[in-house]
C-alpha cells in the first residue's frame, strides 16, 4: 500500500478488519515527488461544469505542472469506476473529485492517499471544524482537500409568514408552531414535507441534532455504529408527530406534485442546503423574490449548529505518481481565491473555503434578489456546520432509510419513525459485521 501513514494505515485496517503488516511508513510518499526540472503531467476526475476553464488558470501559472480534467459521472457510477481502476493497478486518475460521504469506503479500498504532509495550518484554517471533519475522518491523516460544501438553512415564503403574522421560527417549537398556523389558515398548504427519498437530507437534519452516524476507534480497530440514538431519535419523533398531526406534509422531494407545490404556494418552506436558489429557480420560478432564507431552527438557541446536505472534495488517488504536486494543485484549486472565485462563476458551487467564499459570493443570487444579504447570512451558518461520520457502507444507510421512512410516512404515525431508526441501526450493523467489519 503506496502513501500510508501510521495514521492511515490504522484507519485503514480498522476499515478491512485486517494487520497493518502490509502497510508502508510515514515516508512512503517522499520518494514520488517530481525532481527538479521535470515536467509533471497531472489527470483529475471530475463531474462539476466547465472545471476546464478553472484548469486553464492554474496550467497558465504553473508550466511544470499541468492538469488534464477528465469529465465523469457523478455519484455511485464515478466511484465504481474509479475502484476498478485502482483494483486494476492502473487507469486511476491522479485527482479525484470525491464526496465526504464516500471517502470512508475509499480510504477502505487503499484508493486516497494521505496528504497531510503537504497540508499546512493556513490550509486548515480556511475550514470550519465540520468540514474538515469530513475529510480527515477525525484523525490527523487529510485524505482530502474539501472543495464544496452544503450548510443547511431555513427557506421560507417571506410573502405568506408577512400575511399571516409569523415570525421567522428560531427554534424547532416555534417552527412546529408556524406549521400549525399555516396549515390552519389553508389545510391544502404546508409549511414543509418529510421526504423519505433523500438520506442525506435526513442526516444533515440528525448532525444539528448532534448525532454521528459512526464512529472509528483506531486503538480497538473497530467501527461504532450510533444511528438508534438520542439525537436522530429526537429528529425521527419531532417530524413524526408533526406528520401524524397533519400539519406537514409526508410526500417525497423532486417529484412534479412537489414541484408544482413550490411554484402554486401549497408548499412555503423548504430545510435545504445553500444550493437551494438553483433548484428554486428551476421549480418555482413564478415566486422569485417571494421567497428568504434564515439559519435553520435550533434544539438549543444558545448553541447555534447546523448540519450538510452534500458537498465534495478533491482528492489525491494512491495510485498517483506526483501525490505532492498533485495536492499543491487541490489546495490551490479549493482555498486560492482567483480558483474559487473562477469555480463560483464556472461551476456555480458554494465553496468550503471560508475566506475566499466571502471575497467570491458578493451578490446573492438572482432568485433572491430582495435580500441581498444571502451570502452574509449563509456565511454566518456555515461557521455552525456540525461534524458528522461517515461510514464505509453508507449506501445501505442511506437505503434503509428509504425503505424504512417509506413505512412510517404511509402510516403517519410518530412511533413508526422512532422505529425506523432502531431499524436503520440493525440493518447498518449486521451488513457491517457480514462484510467483516469489526463493530463494537
Amino acid at each position: 500500500m503506496r502513501g500510508l501513514t501510521k495514521t492511515a494505515a490504522a484507519a485503514l485496517a480498522v476499515t478491512l478488519g485486517v494487520t497493518l503488516a502490509a502497510c508502508g511508513s510515514d515516508d512512503d510518499t517522499t520518494n514520488n515527488s517530481a525532481k527538479p526540472g521535470e515536467k509533471v503531467e497531472l489527470t483529475y476526475w471530475t463531474w462539476a461544469p466547465n472545471m476546464e476553464k478553472v484548469v486553464d488558470v492554474w496550467n497558465a501559472e504553473n508550466p511544470d505542472i499541468q492538469v488534464t480534467v477528465n469529465k465523469q459521472d457523478g455519484g455511485d457510477a464515478a466511484v465504481t469506476k474509479f475502484l476498478t481502476a485502482i483494483k486494476a493497478g492502473s487507469g486511476a486518475p491522479d485527482l479525484m473529485q470525491a464526496e465526504y460521504q464516500v471517502i470512508p469506503t475509499l480510504v477502505s479500498s487503499d484508493a486516497l492517499a494521505d496528504i497531510s504532509g503537504y497540508i499546512d495550518e493556513t490550509t486548515r484554517e480556511e475550514f470550519s471544524d465540520g468540514v474538515w471533519n469530513a475529510v480527515t475522518l477525525g484523525s490527523d491523516a487529510v485524505y482530502s482537500v474539501p472543495q464544496d460544501s452544503g450548510p443547511m438553512m431555513f427557506f421560507y415564503r417571506a410573502d405568506v409568514f408577512e400575511d399571516l403574522g409569523i415570525e421567522v421560527p428560531t427554534t424547532w417549537d416555534e417552527y412546529a408552531d408556524a406549521a400549525r398556523t399555516i396549515n390552519e389558515a389553508d389545510p391544502d398548504v404546508y409549511l414543509g414535507t418529510f421526504s423519505a427519498n433523500d438520506a442525506g437530507w435526513f442526516t444533515g437534519l440528525a448532525t444539528q441534532a448532534g448525532a454521528s452516524w459512526w464512529s472509528m476507534d483506531l486503538e480497538a480497530q473497530a467501527w461504532g455504529v450510533h444511528i438508534d440514538e438520542e439525537p436522530t431519535q429526537k429528529v425521527a419523533k419531532f417530524w413524526g408527530e408533526l406528520v401524524e398531526e397533519g400539519v406537514i406534509n409526508n410526500k417525497p422531494m423532486y417529484t412534479p406534485e412537489w414541484n408544482a407545490a413550490l411554484n402554486n404556494g401549497t408548499e412555503v418552506g423548504w430545510l435545504s442546503a445553500v444550493w437551494a436558489p438553483g433548484v428554486l429557480a428551476g421549480n418555482a420560478g413564478d415566486t422569485a423574490g417571494k421567497w428568504k432564507v434564515a439559519p435553520m431552527p435550533q434544539w438549543d438557541a444558545n448553541a447555534p449548529a447546523t448540519g450538510s446536505w452534500g458537498g465534495s472534495s478533491t482528492a489525491v488517488s494512491t495510485q498517483s505518481e506526483h501525490p505532492e504536486a498533485a495536492a499543491k494543485f487541490a489546495t490551490w484549486l479549493n482555498t486560492n481565491e482567483d480558483a474559487v472565485a473562477a469555480m463560483v462563476k464556472e461551476a456555480g458551487i458554494y465553496p468550503a473555503a471560508q475566506t475566499a467564499a466571502l471575497s467570491a459570493l458578493n451578490e446573492a443570487p438572482e432568485f433572491f434578489s430582495n435580500q441581498p444579504e444571502f451570502y452574509d447570512v449563509t456565511a454566518e451558518v456555515a461557521q455552525t456546520a456540525a461534524p458528522f461520520t461517515f461510514g464505509p457502507n453508507v449506501n445501505t444507510a442511506y437505503s434503509a432509510y428509504n425503505d424504512e421512512f417509506g413505512k412510517a410516512t404511509e402510516s403517519k404515525k410518530a412511533a413508526d419513525f422512532v422505529n425506523a431508526v432502531t431499524a436503520i441501526q440493525t440493518i447498518t450493523t449486521e451488513d457491517m459485521v457480514n462484510a467483516g467489519f469489526t463493530v463494537k
